[in-house]
């Protein structure tokens, strides 16, 4: 049987305490810019949407592509 490996975001120095909040919100957007200057088909944002993935919840993401979509994004991309 192949052994599984779980993996999550990299610690990062920028957010060192336990609250993730930050953290999550920064690699939904470096996802996002790095989509916007690399293109949908560079496979070198995926470790950014690795990261966002493992650490922000389902209902914020889906929150923050519906305000994408409608122009309403409160962050920089």
């Amino acid at each position: 049987m192949d052994e599984i490996e779980l993996k999550t975001a990299p610690a990062d120095f920028r957010f060192p305490t336990t609250n993730q909040t930050r953290h999550c919100f920064t690699r939904y957007i470096e996802f996002h810019r790095c989509l916007t200057v690399k293109g949908e088909e560079s496979g070198e944002c995926e470790r950014f949407a690795k990261y966002y993935r493992a650490l922000c919840p389902g209902e914020w993401v889906d929150k923050w592509n519906e305000q994408r979509e409608n122009g309403t994004f409160p962050g920089p991309l």
